[in-house]
């Protein structure tokens, strides 16, 4: 994966905050801050489509995991 350098400012209790999870964790700080950077760019992102989540008719009860997996197992089929 090819990389682009970029600066950004930080506050400095945040980068003493990278700097013992680095310490901690035995990886660089760069990767750290990458991995916040991919973070924040998912929690922003705009999908062209919505999520074709799957919905249940029901009573409302509870159900067991058995009837949830029936019920995918049924409607994938």
């Amino acid at each position: 994966m090819s990389m682009k350098r970029t600066n950004v400012y930080a506050d400095p209790e945040d980068l003493a905050l990278i700097k013992d999870a680095s310490r901690r964790r035995g990886i660089p700080e760069a990767e750290i801050i990458r991995e916040g950077i991919h973070l924040a760019a998912m929690a922003n992102r705009v999908w062209d489509e919505p999520l074709d989540w799957p919905t249940f008719d029901g009573s409302g009860e509870v159900v067991t995991k058995d009837e949830i997996r029936d019920e995918v197992a049924r409607r994938t089929a």
